[in-house]
């Protein structure tokens, strides 16, 4: 079975605006940069072909830079249809294709090779993010319809099920933690060792501290000097 890994890239200069407490632009540029050198290494390792869609120029360069195939995307689209665009180019040349997003960086710490294995015996494998969304999606092109964003992955399911596909659910802590927050940082540097992503974010000199407040964790940079 040939399998195709769809990796969806926002601009680099936009993203993760919720950790601008926490990180400098150019740090969160950084960031998004490792998490995807870090998802690219992992589908590389497991598909036939690992093919990035961005309408970024940046992110593409960057992704030409990991030896990955590019896609530009073609005109305002959302999230979805951007993806719909990668599914169509991808179609003619593998049997199944699987979308994981740039920013869930210890998906090498993941059963990546069981689940791609299970796409032998399942028409749809699904991986759920920690906030109901959907952090991996193995399905053959052209049968069910995407639904990235809040809640994705009951919709994905819900999906499946209309179309009567059969369904298995890789539940996997690594493959559920993407990235938004800081409390997602300490998450990363407690549990990303060999990680890009780690190695990066102790480069920063962040560190974990425990937190008795809302989060479970509570992230410092160490003072210069």
């Amino acid at each position: 079975m040939k399998i195709y890994g769809i990796i969806p890239v926002s601009p680099f200069a936009h993203a993760k605006t919720r950790l601008s407490p926490t990180l400098s632009p150019s740090e969160r540029k950084n960031l998004l940069k490792v998490m995807l050198k870090d998802v690219t290494k992992s589908l590389k390792e497991n598909v036939n072909e690992v093919i990035v869609i961005s309408a970024d120029k940046e992110v593409l360069h960057f992704a030409d830079e990991l030896k990955v195939q590019t896609l530009k995307e073609k005109g305002q689209t959302d999230l979805n249809g951007a993806l719909e665009q990668a599914v169509k180019w991808c179609e003619s040349k593998c049997d199944k294709v699987i979308i994981v997003p740039s920013d869930v960086p210890l998906i090498g710490k993941a059963n990546i090779k069981g689940l791609i294995q299970d796409a032998e015996k399942y028409d749809i494998i699904i991986a759920p993010a920690k906030g109901g969304g959907t952090n991996a999606l193995l399905f053959p092109p052209r049968t069910i319809k995407l639904r990235f964003g809040d809640c994705s992955f009951f919709e994905h399911i819900k999906e499946a099920k209309r179309l009567k596909l059969s369904i298995k659910i890789h539940d996997s802590f690594y493959l559920s933690l993407d990235v938004n927050t800081a409390e997602d940082l300490g998450e990363i540097i407690l549990h990303g060792k060999n990680t890009y992503t780690r190695s990066y974010l102790e480069d920063l000199k962040l560190k974990v501290k425990p937190s008795r407040g809302a989060e479970r964790l509570r992230i410092e940079k160490e003072s210069k000097g």
